[in-house]
């Protein structure tokens, strides 16, 4: 981002204003009728509003904050006397651009310790904030969060994927999120703001599940007195997400593949085919292949779903999301429940990193939300985990087992800021802020291999 050169600064400075002009947060100071007094350097560049443009106008007028209208830091400080440390916001600066920033204020006294009015320093977070999507970019995708390698190659092709028109077969077991992924298809496809509507095929029986999906006429059987409309009716423009999809009869695949090859259905009763304007998701735990040699699921319907097929890792193959993943679950309770959890104890999560977890993250959150019933204090500890975590952690091997979880999920952090680092041990040292010879020592306890090149390159550092 380009911005105005500075106003070259008077020649004769006092040490005060010499040490203002050097530093690379702005800093501005005001009267008591908010007309700015002074103007230091990096405000110029930061707000883009030079040095004789600034002075003795009114400081909503130059320096256009989100908190000016309702919670200026500095009208504060000037009416308690208490100053104001790193509050985040933002300003609109001359170009028009949106600056991220934190400001931090105090008041101005003169020699008698009278008021004479504040100063305002405030510090430029662009860099820091585009840091931060980039990182969060890598880990989220929709509210899909993951830092395991296993998620990133779906996180990689979500977009794509999201973009084609194509059916997309989702596996994994019961409980990894499957219609998570579904709905953030969704989101991230040009459809997104259609209706997207879920139907569990395993729910239903078939003759209910037939008219809950295409939808019947007046008529059409007893008790049909009026027209309902199906769930390829109420998704039309949008997305359709069929879960369980290996749980319908061979006589439902039949019509379900029509309407695949055809984009049209009839509903019960009808006497005129309907167009089906919908992007169909489907889902399942079972193995689809497997059903298709048991003779119990079509061939044809196979191949026509598994057009684009993501799996799912169980979340025991990708533990080194469970931190992540239980913050944003205390994060979601937080709000649901208006309470103030800052999250969970190492000690706690030490225990969850040592379980199998057959229940997925659906699991995790049915772990959460107990947690949040039993829970008073500040952070989620062991007393508020359920039995089957917590189960021998008073004998004498909890210690070890506590130790071992511990060791994983640092060997984990590990060899991601490895892999990160292209095999860069100092580089990935200074990613995990310790020390280069920590670093090697954690390596030979943890027992973690590495390949004989160390990765280093001319633009990396030694």
């Amino acid at each position: 981002m380009k911005r105005k050169p500075p106003t070259p600064a008077a020649p004769d400075l006092t040490p005060t204003e010499a040490i203002l002009e050097s530093i690379s947060d702005g800093v501005f100071t005001i009267d008591l009728e908010w007309r700015i007094t002074s103007f230091n350097r990096a405000a110029e560049e930061i707000t883009g509003t030079p040095r004789r443009e600034a002075l003795g106008r009114l400081c909503s007028e130059v320096f256009r904050c989100s908190m000016c209208e309702t919670e200026c830091a500095l009208r504060k400080t000037l009416r308690n006397g208490k100053p104001i440390v790193g509050r985040s916001g933002y300003i609109i600066n001359a170009r028009g651009d949106r600056i991220p920033i934190s400001v931090s204020t105090a008041v101005l006294r003169d020699a008698s310790g009278a008021i004479v009015g504040g100063a305002e320093t405030f510090r430029d977070l662009s860099e820091i904030e585009a840091l931060r999507r980039e990182l969060e970019g890598r880990s989220q995708a929709g509210e899909l969060v993951s830092h395991s390698p296993l998620m990133q190659h779906i996180f990689e092709i979500l977009p794509a994927v999201a973009l084609s028109p194509s059916t997309v077969l989702i596996t994994g077991e019961t409980g990894t999120g499957k219609e998570l992924v579904a709905r953030t298809l969704h989101d991230l496809s040009p459809r997104r703001k259609k209706p997207f509507v879920a139907v569990n095929c395993g729910a239903l029986p078939d003759t209910l599940l037939e008219s809950e999906l295409f939808g019947y006429k007046a008529g059409a059987f007893t008790g049909a007195t009026k027209d309902k409309p199906g769930r390829f009716a109420l998704a039309a423009g949008g997305t359709l997400f069929l879960d369980e999809i290996g749980e319908i009869s061979p006589a439902l695949q039949v019509r379900l593949l029509r309407v695949l090859q055809e984009k049209s259905y009839e509903p019960l009763g009808a006497t005129r085919t309907e167009k089906a304007d919908v992007r169909i998701l489907v889902a399942t735990h079972r193995d689809l292949a497997e059903l298709v040699r048991q003779g119990t699921f079509r061939e044809d319907l196979f191949y026509r779903i598994n057009v684009i097929r993501l799996e799912l890792p169980p979340l025991r193959k990708r533990l080194e999301d469970l931190p992540l993943l239980a913050a944003q679950l205390v994060e979601r309770f937080d709000l649901l429940q208006n309470r103030s959890i800052r999250g969970v104890a190492p000690e706690a999560l030490s225990l969850m990193m040592a379980h199998h977890w057959p229940g997925n993250i659906r699991e995790l959150e049915n772990v959460i939300e107990r947690a949040f019933i039993l829970c008073r204090e500040e952070t989620i500890g062991i007393s508020h985990l359920p039995p089957e975590l917590t189960r021998g952690a008073e004998t004498e091997n909890s210690a070890s087992d506590i130790r071992a979880a511990r060791e994983r999920l640092e060997a984990d952090s590990i060899r991601k800021a490895l892999q990160e680092c292209g095999n860069n041990r100092l580089a990935a040292a200074q990613k995990l802020g310790i020390h280069k010879s920590t670093l090697f020592r954690k390596i030979a306890q943890l027992g973690i291999s590495l390949p004989s090149k160390d990765g280093r390159s001319k633009n990396q550092p030694r």
